[in-house]
């Protein structure tokens, strides 16, 4: 008789709640678990769309990108060539004004 004393003073608290308690407290967890399902869902759900829409403005935005490539290294060029010619007029100017400076002051030493 004292082991069957002993194993009931083992049992839980909460199992000795009637079967009535038990249920109820299982079915209350049960619709909490299945709400935090439901709101799961719909945030995979809404993120599954958003990836969706960003990934195809990625993929729209590449494709401009890729088409509008050959443009811009055309525009490149032009820019690289429009430099090369400035800073060549630049050396020429720079070279007529020393060349005027250097016969100024020639002409004012005789």
């Amino acid at each position: 008789m004292i082991a069957a004393g002993a194993a009931h003073a083992q049992v839980p608290v909460e199992d000795a709640r009637p079967p009535q308690d038990l249920l109820q407290r299982d079915q209350l967890k049960a619709g909490a678990a299945y709400r935090e399902l439901r709101q799961a869902e719909f945030a995979a759900k809404q993120a599954q769309e958003d990836f969706r829409q960003a990934d195809a403005a990625y993929r729209a935005a590449q494709k401009r990108a890729d088409e509008l490539k050959p443009q811009a290294d055309a525009e490149k060029k032009k820019l690289d060539v429009a430099k090369a010619k400035e800073e060549q007029a630049r050396k020429s100017y720079e070279a007529a004004v020393n060349t005027v400076d250097r016969d100024s002051r020639g002409a004012t030493k005789k």
